[in-house]
């Protein structure tokens, strides 16, 4: 065997299935009936142990009409998720938050004190001290809290972390990630991603906090010290940008492009930038700097949930310079179905949360201490408290 194929071979281990019992049912809640949250119920719908037995929703009429676009009979419906959340007669386990950005963290934290498990979709939120509550509600109810980034479920993704971990990169002391996309602002959906009210983050939040995860959890999460941050919304800003809709242009109150420079813990160095939209196909790949190789993982034009190209590896082996090429695994089932399936063993097992929120408010941190620095257009320190 050789020195590449060994290599290779050391990464090569697939998830096993998890056995389900579905007598023991999850009466599930809905907050938020929008359209992300389309997915998050036809994943529910495929578990034979999740029954949806609420749904709530600020426009009137909203959460019926979703629900019987999907089908679910037998619902009962709510104005507000404090009103759902009120009404014990539910007897919910479990609540699915799949509001806009800046009710994330009040959804969750009056979950959480309902003594309710959470899965509450990415962003986790807007702010650092919306992460803190969250954390601290957590705790305080020990319910499990998931954040929605079906992405680290994928064989491919897993790679990158596997790859990471077993010491074949060395010490990590630079990272360049990102993403976007040329044309690309979600307007499609409505306007609650691009209004300042409802979305407060844009492409930094919205699939920023996918590039970030991919890297920092591949490293461990290391906490953040220091950003320098940039933003700016000349596209969205734009009324030519949109064809059929220029009037976006004066409620777009949100970035659609962001870059950093991030020092994190253990001398390492994150180069971050996204968008929504650009005059270019990418912003580049991510790349992995370590003192004993680097690697390459090709950029996509969207954030799906995987890579789409090869990864590579760059090596010396025997004193020759080398380049070992990740071969892609196959395509998985639905990843939202991985991470629902995930979170609802959590929640009948009592075991630890398969997105814990200790990570994420790492994530959450950078991201809030981009948009301030961005705003104060100089570097500034990032602090976590601790919960």
């Amino acid at each position: 065997m050789n020195k590449e194929t060994e290599l290779l071979n050391q990464f090569h281990e697939r998830a096993t299935e998890t056995n389900v019992d579905p007598n023991r049912k999850i009466r599930v809640g809905f907050i938020g009936c929008g359209w992300i949250a389309g997915a998050h119920m036809r994943s529910f719908k495929a578990m034979s142990d999740a029954e949806i037995v609420a749904a709530a929703d600020l426009i009137p009429g909203k959460a019926k009409k979703f629900c019987e676009q999907h089908g679910v009979e037998g619902v009962s419906y709510y104005g507000s998720h404090k009103e759902m959340l009120s009404d014990k007669s539910l007897q919910l386990d479990v609540v699915t938050v799949c509001t806009y950005n800046k009710t994330h963290a009040e959804c969750t934290v009056d979950s959480l004190n309902a003594g309710l498990h959470v899965l509450c979709e990415k962003p986790m939120c807007v702010t650092l001290d919306e992460a803190v509550a969250m954390r601290k509600a957590e705790k305080a109810s020990g319910k499990v809290l998931a954040i929605g980034f079906q992405p680290r479920f994928d064989d491919n993704m897993k790679m990158i972390k596997k790859i990471v971990q077993s010491g074949e990169l060395g010490k990590i002391y630079y990272i360049q990630t990102g993403g976007g996309r040329r044309h690309g602002i979600p307007v499609p959906y409505g306007t609650s991603f691009i209004h300042k009210d409802t979305g407060c983050i844009g492409a930094l939040g919205d699939i920023g906090c996918y590039s970030l995860d991919m890297v920092l959890n591949a490293l461990g999460y290391p906490k953040p010290l220091t950003v320098s941050g940039y933003t700016s919304d000349f596209f969205g800003k734009d009324p030519n940008y949109y064809k059929d809709h220029p009037e976006y242009a004066d409620a777009f109150g949100v970035d659609d492009f962001a870059a950093a420079f991030v020092r994190l813990e253990g001398d390492i160095i994150l180069d971050f930038r996204i968008a929504w939209a650009m005059h270019m196909d990418t912003p580049g790949d991510t790349i992995i700097l370590g003192t004993k190789g680097g690697l390459r993982i090709p950029s996509t034009e969207c954030w799906h949930g995987t890579v789409d190209k090869p990864m590579s590896i760059y090596h010396d082996v025997c004193g020759e310079r080398v380049t070992t090429t990740i071969p892609m695994l196959p395509p998985q089932k639905s990843l939202f179905d991985m991470k629902i399936r995930v979170f609802l063993d959590a929640c009948k097992n009592g075991t630890p949360s398969p997105i814990p929120s200790d990570q994420i408010i790492i994530n959450q941190a950078i991201i809030d201490g981009i948009n301030k620095s961005a705003k104060l257009k100089k570097e500034i320190e990032i602090i976590i408290p601790e919960i």
